[in-house]
């Protein structure tokens, strides 16, 4: 949470400095993490589990349901009224959950996909999201490719580098 919270992604990026432009940052890291941890959980449900791959999993959905709790606090935060909070909190994990599935297919497809993900999911019209884009996706590739060379056991217990990013 804190990464994406960094100022630069809305000072120079030109990623919006709003809910929704928030929204979005906290979705590219939490998919990071998550993609991460997938790689370690393993995909056949029908093998035996390790227990890396058991604390993988473990530790995703408890990064899941995190997420959906941290949704309520700042909607209660911005005055949502009571009732409309778990409304409110589905429709939000659900918007994250696409997010999380249209960068994975992203990732999966190569070549420009993930770009064009982000763009799509950045609240600005076509030209600055592209742009704004094209300087996330690089940083967002090497958060990948450095979460990959991280200790799982590290990563599980909240001890997660993120690499620099530039302000060029």
């Amino acid at each position: 949470m804190a990464q994406a919270r960094l100022p630069i992604y809305y000072q120079r990026l030109g990623v919006p400095d709003t809910l929704n432009g928030r929204f979005v940052m906290l979705s590219l890291h939490l998919f990071a993490v998550l993609h991460r941890l997938k790689e370690a959980g393993g995909q056949d449900a029908a093998k035996t589990r390790t227990a890396p791959q058991t604390m993988a999993r473990a530790t995703a959905q408890a990064l899941s349901d995190r997420f959906a709790a941290d949704m309520e606090t700042v909607l209660r935060e911005i005055g949502t009224g009571d009732l409309a909070v778990p409304k409110k909190v589905r429709k939000l994990v659900a918007q994250g959950a696409s997010l999380l599935e249209g960068y994975e297919r992203a990732v999966a497809a190569g070549g420009d996909a993930l770009e064009v993900a982000i763009a799509d999911a950045l609240p600005l019209d076509a030209s600055p999201a592209r742009a704004a884009s094209a300087q996330l996706t690089p940083y967002m590739s090497q958060v990948l490719q450095d979460l990959s060379a991280q200790p799982l056991e590290a990563i599980c217990k909240g001890r997660i580098r993120f690499p620099e990013l530039s302000s060029a």
